[in-house]
């Protein structure tokens, strides 16, 4: 059977938010400062690169970032996760895949997000070696997010053949 040249994949983080005044809050590879805590996590817990690497991974057939960062191993305690992303792509490269793009939207009542998203945005292409966009929403006051009892986000990734020569998307 012959397999597509394309594949999908989808992701979904949440975390809830810190009771620790220093543990800094940091989405899509970006340091919020306004004040809004940081969030619960053995890592960083950037939640959008967690949503976007359980979205490549899925999209390559290598599981999930649990299976490849558990929180039971010391090594990814406070790892920045935009590092992790930028191992997961490695992984998925060595499964023969590449990023084509990434699309992901947060769900937060807190903080604003929208000053942010184009930073996010370039900081996560860059990471990924592929167009990532960033979106921002609100859960309007219904559950935990909407509470703003934690941060959400939900991410899906396209990826495509690696190319032999350069490493890229084959075309």
């Amino acid at each position: 059977m012959s397999w597509p040249a394309l594949r999908v994949g989808q992701g979904v983080d949440v975390h809830a938010f810190s009771a620790d005044p220093a543990r800094r809050l940091v989405l899509g590879g970006v340091v919020i400062e306004d004040g809004t805590p940081g969030l619960v996590g053995h890592s960083d817990a950037d939640v959008v690169a967690h949503a976007i690497g359980d979205a490549l991974l899925g999209a390559a057939g290598l599981g999930d970032l649990g299976r490849h960062f558990p929180e039971s191993d010391p090594a990814w305690a406070g790892a920045d996760s935009v590092d992790l992303l930028a191992h997961i792509v490695r992984l998925v490269a060595g499964a023969g895949w590449a990023p084509v793009n990434v699309d992901c939207t947060v769900v937060a009542e807190r903080p604003r997000l929208a000053p942010h998203v184009v930073l996010m945005g370039e900081r996560l292409t860059a990471a990924l070696g592929a167009p990532a966009h960033v979106k921002a929403t609100r859960a309007e006051g219904l559950g935990a997010l909407g509470r703003t009892e934690g941060i959400g986000c939900l991410a899906v990734a396209l990826v495509g053949p690696v190319a032999a020569e350069d490493g890229q998307v084959g075309r």
